[in-house]
């Protein structure tokens, strides 16, 4: 077999090439694969063939070629001379072309696809399940932008966002759901020490209380106490509340024992399987609506949209 020189062809090089000489390119892949694990079933696995498929394809080579590429020895398989020198090339081959195509997809930019979230959901939520997101859809970049409690989806500025449910959502844009919202009060373990044993809820007014700034009726302390308790007047209407502007600073705050917040158990969960935080009332759930992704109704046949949307449904 004749040695292969480093002769590149020019850019503007018209000369024909005379495809009829090279064989399929199935059969190089399956080669490829065989030579270099050592094993045709190895090799029909790692490509998602049959082991006939992939030895058909070493003897339509071998045919092509006219020479023998491996020697069969009962069961195992090593390459020929003859195959060890074509491996080399066929391996280097493939790597040029594989290079090309890369070079050519990565240089096909498409746009970011612009995500708008609360701050709390991009720490606690969404930023620890990005890097499997970039694991499986390398190719489709994301660009997160982050804004407080209080929704106002900026559609110059993002193209989807995470965000609680709201009333009246515009017509022209679309709604999906990702998981039921819940809201409790949450504290730290010293702090709960401080409390009777075994407080009811409407003790809790006599604390410090955290809360998060929003026009959301259920990160609302007094709502929340009317809403669990048979008789509202039980509790102390002098409530001492300390409001912040992000849920991720309420939860803090009762980390390090303030107070004790009013938090969404989705983002608090973590905290409390550590032993960070403890929920100091058997009454304390009350369900507070969906959380989900609101987009452009334009977008709804956009891949990357869709494809993110899909991935964020299967992350409950």
């Amino acid at each position: 077999m004749k040695s292969v020189g480093n002769q590149g062809q020019q850019e503007n090089d018209t000369s024909k090439i005379d495809l009829r000489q090279l064989p399929p390119l199935k059969s190089l892949k399956g080669f490829e694969a065989t030579a270099r694990l050592g094993s045709v079933r190895g090799a029909a696995e790692e490509l998602s063939l049959t082991h006939p498929a992939i030895s058909h394809q070493i003897q339509t080579l071998e045919d092509s070629l006219g020479v023998k590429l491996f020697l069969r020895e009962g069961r195992h398989i090593r390459l020929t001379n003859e195959g060890k020198e074509y491996y080399q090339f066929v391996r280097q081959a493939l790597g040029i072309l594989i290079s090309a195509t890369e070079q050519i997809r990565s240089s096909i930019s498409q746009p970011s696809l612009r995500v708008q979230t609360y701050i709390t959901t991009s720490i606690r939520w969404l930023a620890p399940r990005l890097p499997k997101f970039k694991k499986h859809y390398p190719d489709i970049e994301l660009e997160v932008s982050t804004y407080n409690a209080n929704w106002d989806f900026d559609e110059k500025h993002a193209d989807i966002a995470i965000i609680y449910r709201v009333d009246d959502l515009p017509d022209h844009l679309s709604w999906q759901p990702i998981f039921e919202s819940s809201v409790f009060p949450v504290c730290s373990p010293e702090f709960l020490a401080e409390l009777p044993s075994s407080p009811k809820p409407y003790e809790l007014s006599q604390y410090p209380l955290i809360s998060v700034y929003t026009e959301n009726k259920y990160w609302n302390w007094e709502d929340w106490f009317d809403s669990i308790d048979d008789n509202p007047n039980t509790h102390n209407k002098d409530l001492k509340i300390l409001e912040v502007d992000t849920l991720a600073a309420a939860l803090e705050m009762a980390i390090v024992g303030e107070g004790i917040a009013l938090v969404n158990g989705t983002f608090a969960d973590k905290d409390i399987a550590s032993g960070r935080l403890v929920i100091p009332v058997s009454h304390q759930d009350k369900g507070a609506g969906e959380w989900g992704i609101v987009y452009h109704k334009n977008l709804a046949k956009d891949q990357r949209v869709t494809t993110f949307i899909q991935w964020l449904l299967e992350q409950n």
